[in-house]
């Protein structure tokens, strides 16, 4: 009996040594993993704020990613997992994870949200850049030179993309090369059209002036008729953000006014799936009404 105790014990230990051993190469292999995502993401976010002359280290973006990642899980999980129950365990774990990962890749929606905000700037600097350059043309200046003036006279952000194109040049850069650099870091349409006709007038010794000064009316008219669509769609974009923050409102003021009633539904496995789910549909009613008051033009 106690030999077969003594090899029962051993088996459990070796049972117990496999399973922690297996533990630990997986939180191994996941942590990994999840700092090889977080470094990743951390330089693709410090490129795209690179982009906006904006100059953060990837570490310090991956580590503003994953203390954000932190604090958001733990901001549902703690106040879900507190009232007890599996139910709200895995409610909790869930919410958690969900606010995590977005907050995990908010440094890099801030990239593109400041990058989209900069080249809509840009497009309507560049009407004053052509008319510029238009001017330096006529009065003799090569096209290099014009550059240079819109470098050194123009405010940001064309300044700081027309410098970059000069800088770029000094350094021994071709002026194709340098307009097709800057051409993909803003990924702006109306340059895209610039820097084509720029290249069709250097091989074929097209006239430049009356190119940019058709290229300014058609940016003009199109920034017109954009302001014209943003006026006409600002009441349904109004709209879309009453409509989706008014049953937080409206739940938010009953539990305040009366917490008798709502806690013990909110607290309950009904009143968690009736929540995720409104959460749900009031996110797929604003991605709805999104699409339908953006538009392309």
């Amino acid at each position: 009996m106690t030999g077969t105790a003594a090899i029962a014990a051993c088996a459990a230990a070796a049972a117990a040594a496999a399973f922690g051993g297996f533990a630990w190469l997986f939180a191994r292999s996941l942590s990994e993993s999840a700092e090889a995502l977080s470094r990743t993401m951390g330089e693709d976010a410090s490129r795209s704020f690179e982009d906006v002359f904006m100059f953060i280290p990837p570490a310090r973006l991956a580590e503003t990613g994953r203390l954000g990642a932190c604090m958001a899980f733990f901001l549902f999980f703690i106040p879900l997992a507190s009232l007890g129950g599996w139910a709200a365990l895995l409610a909790g774990l869930a919410l958690g994870t969900l606010a995590g990962a977005l907050a995990f890749s908010m440094p890099r929606r801030i990239a593109a949200a400041l990058r989209e905000r900069r080249r809509r700037k840009f497009d309507v600097q560049l009407v004053d850049a052509l008319s510029s350059m238009t001017n330096a043309l006529r009065a003799g200046f090569s096209v290099n030179q014009a550059f240079e003036s819109v470098a050194e006279n123009g405010d940001p952000p064309v300044s700081q993309e027309f410098g970059v194109v000069r800088q770029q040049m000094r350094v021994g850069m071709g002026f194709e090369e340098a307009l097709a650099s800057m051409d993909r870091r803003m990924g702006s349409e109306d340059l895209s059209l610039v820097v084509s006709a720029i290249e069709i007038a250097r091989r074929t010794g097209g006239n430049l002036t009356e190119t940019f000064d058709r290229i300014a009316d058609t940016i003009r008219a199109r920034l017109r008729i954009e302001q014209r669509v943003r006026t006409l769609t600002a009441q349904g974009r109004m709209q879309g953000v009453i409509v989706s923050a008014m049953p937080f409102v409206l739940g938010a003021a009953m539990t305040a006014l009366k917490p008798d009633l709502m806690l013990p539904f909110l607290c309950s496995l009904n009143g968690i799936l009736c929540t995720g789910a409104a959460c749900v549909l009031v996110a797929c009613g604003w991605v709805v009404i999104r699409k339908i008051t953006r538009i392309d033009v």
